[in-house]
C-alpha cells in the first residue's frame, strides 16, 4: 500500500482522521470540561502535522494519478468535514480506480 501515491494517501487519510476525531472527541471536552488546555495543544499539533502531510500527499495523488479537480476538491472537504476521510477512504477502496471516487 505504501508503494503508491493513492496507497500512500489513504494511509495519510486514516492517520488524519483518526486525529481529527481525537481532537474534536477527547482533547477539547479536556480542555473546555475538564480544565485540560495541554491536550489540545498536544493533540492539535500531532493533528496540524497530520493535515500538513494530508495536504502534500492529495496534491501528489492529485497530480500523479491525473485526478479532475473535482475529486481533488472532493477529498478536501473530506479533510475538514469528521469521518469524512473514512468515507473517501471506503470509496477509493470500492471502487479500486482514483477516478471513480464520485460515481455511485
Amino acid at each position: 500500500m505504501l508503494k503508491t501515491a493513492l496507497g500512500r494517501f489513504r494511509i495519510t487519510g486514516m492517520l488524519e482522521g483518526i486525529s481529527y476525531l481525537l481532537l474534536l472527541g477527547l482533547a477539547m471536552p479536556l480542555k473546555y470540561l475538564a480544565g485540560f488546555p495541554i491536550a489540545v495543544k498536544i493533540v492539535g499539533t500531532i493533528h496540524g502535522v497530520l493535515f500538513i502531510l494530508y495536504l502534500i500527499t492529495l496534491a501528489h495523488v492529485y497530480f500523479v494519478d491525473k485526478w479532475k479537480f473535482s475529486h481533488g476538491f472532493f477529498a478536501f472537504l473530506a479533510s475538514i468535514i469528521p469521518f469524512g476521510t473514512f468515507y473517501l477512504d471506503t470509496k477509493l477502496r470500492k471502487n479500486e480506480q482514483p477516478m471513480s471516487v464520485l460515481k455511485h
